[in-house]
């Protein structure tokens, strides 16, 4: 399953009520470490499939709610569970580093 494109119309349905966490990836096209990142989170996607569900934001597109989660730097990785988001990270997470994330 490939990671789903989160908007201002669907984030209430896809991440706030979830019943699975959801990892959001905040991203923009012309940001580097985010094009690096972005294989990763698709990796993900399949990886957690059934578990956790795997979003992206573009921040350009959606800056609205890159403002209301406090997103000054991209890539950012947000976990929700149960509409709110537990956990932000900030660059470039590898794999591993995901699912340390989202395990811990």
């Amino acid at each position: 399953m490939a990671a789903i494109k989160i908007t201002v119309e669907n984030f209430e349905t896809e991440v706030i009520n979830s019943k699975e966490p959801v990892l959001v990836d905040f991203w923009a096209t012309w940001c580097g470490p985010c094009q690096m990142q972005g294989p990763v989170i698709e990796q993900a996607s399949e990886e957690f499939a059934g578990k956790v569900k795997v979003g992206k934001l573009n921040v350009d597109e959606e800056g609205e709610l890159a403002q209301k989660y406090g997103v000054m730097s991209i890539p950012t990785l947000i976990l929700f569970k149960e509409g709110e988001a537990v956990k932000k990270e900030v660059g470039f997470h590898s794999m591993d580093q995901l699912k340390n994330l989202i395990q811990s």
